[in-house]
């Protein structure tokens, strides 16, 4: 689960992390009202979406040469200006695609004065069951761009949870990056705090880009974009309160009502699979024969009929789904007791569209019974390589 800019902020403040002072706006009234509090002579208006770029993004409706999704103004007009320019329109970003992402809120930041820039990143490593610690004196910058560019100006090393943070990673931060003085003891401080706020609130990725050098000679964290482990959730209901549906596909939004793991991509093959592994190899076979999967959707090993028919009716409502692909192997889930679920689906909600079914594992031979006696139009399939060829060509033909 992400969160906006402004909350991440709120809640590293919870942890005694310096970040400016600002206020969310909803509409032009509250930047207003926001900049007042402020009090200037320096503001900064910030887009608030789930997505990075914001700075160089563009606004749909506005001419070649508009400002992106972060402005920095000098008066409270300006930032009237701005926040009628942003609010309720799309911004484009490398990272939301073409489509973008629209605005329904800002954020009215305090100006700050940067002396440096850097970037400093927490995550988990699985590979080694600790929290990885990523820093750079290029901040301020596509992180991306850097790793492939100047990788050496990337400094990485793990806190083991077992300790904690101990002073020697302090020291490998403040070296890595170029502190010393009361700008390294500002760095153990935050460090702490930020491995505090990681662990405590089950975070899966802290980011923070740029994290600056004030002109007073202080660390302040200027940009904070955070992530959760959904499946810790149930533990954080502060955190759960803080979600955004907008920002959120809503085919998403009903797979999680019913736990089902589904990502909504750009392809046109609809995929409904049993297992993580599985999916995702139905959706490299699904590429292997030229097309591409319309989404990532695994039902689990639980799943009975009323979370397969859930499964169904959203994969049915993608408009790009040109043919659906089910892909399943009985194992803890019996053949037999999807294959009542894809029945009652496409009863429910009819089927448009070309339906491949590969059923192998327990109760497969009773699962393709139902599925033969059901009157449906569906193409059955022996593997999952002849699944695959048979719903391109399928689709292939009917587009």
């Amino acid at each position: 689960m992400n969160i906006h800019e402004h909350q991440a902020k709120a809640v590293l403040a919870e942890f005694g992390v310096a970040v400016p002072r600002g206020f969310a706006a909803f509409t032009v009234q509250d930047a207003v009202d926001a900049a007042a509090k402020l009090g200037g002579p320096v503001f900064v208006v910030k887009s608030q979406i789930h997505a990075g770029g914001r700075g160089k993004g563009r606004f749909e409706g506005l001419g070649p040469d508009a400002k992106g999704g972060v402005r920095v103004v000098k008066s409270a007009e300006d930032v009237k200006t701005s926040a009628a320019e942003m609010l309720g329109r799309v911004l484009v970003t490398h990272q939301t695609g073409p489509r973008g992402k629209q605005v329904n809120r800002l954020y009215i930041e305090e100006g700050a004065a940067i002396a440096k820039e850097f970037y400093l990143s927490l995550l988990v490593d699985r590979e080694t069951s600790r929290v990885s610690v990523v820093a750079s004196t290029e901040g301020g910058m596509d992180i991306e761009e850097v790793a492939h560019s100047t990788p050496e100006k990337i400094i990485t090393f793990s806190i083991d949870p077992a300790t904690g943070v101990w002073p020697h990673h302090a020291r490998t931060l403040s070296g890595a990056l170029g502190l010393s003085g009361g700008l390294a003891k500002e760095a153990a401080v935050l460090l702490g705090q930020l491995y505090k706020a990681f662990v405590d609130k089950d975070m899966a990725m802290l980011e923070i880009n740029p994290l600056i050098v004030t002109g007073d000679d202080h660390l302040r964290v200027l940009d904070a974009k955070i992530s959760f482990d959904s499946n810790a959730l149930y533990r954080q209901p502060d955190i759960v309160a803080l979600r955004d549906e907008t920002e959120e596909d809503p085919k998403e939004i009903e797979a999680s009502k019913f736990d089902l793991s589904y990502i909504a991509l750009d392809g046109e093959i609809g995929c409904m699979v049993n297992g993580a592994g599985l999916a995702m190899a139905t959706m490299d076979i699904i590429k292997l024969y030229g097309a591409e999967p319309a989404n990532f959707l695994d039902v689990g090993g639980g799943a009975d009929e009323a979370k397969v028919t859930a499964a169904f009716k959203i994969i049915m409502a993608d408009p790009n789904v040109k043919g659906i692909l089910v892909n399943i192997f009985g194992g803890i889930a019996r053949c037999d007791t999807l294959a009542n679920g894809v029945v009652a689906a496409v009863k429910q909600v009819g089927l448009s569209v070309p339906l491949v079914v590969r059923l192998e594992g327990t109760n497969a031979e009773l699962g393709k019974k139902i599925i033969n006696e059901s009157g449906l139009n569906v193409i059955a399939a022996n593997d999952l390589s002849d699944g695959a060829e048979k719903i391109v060509k399928a689709v292939r033909g009917a587009v």
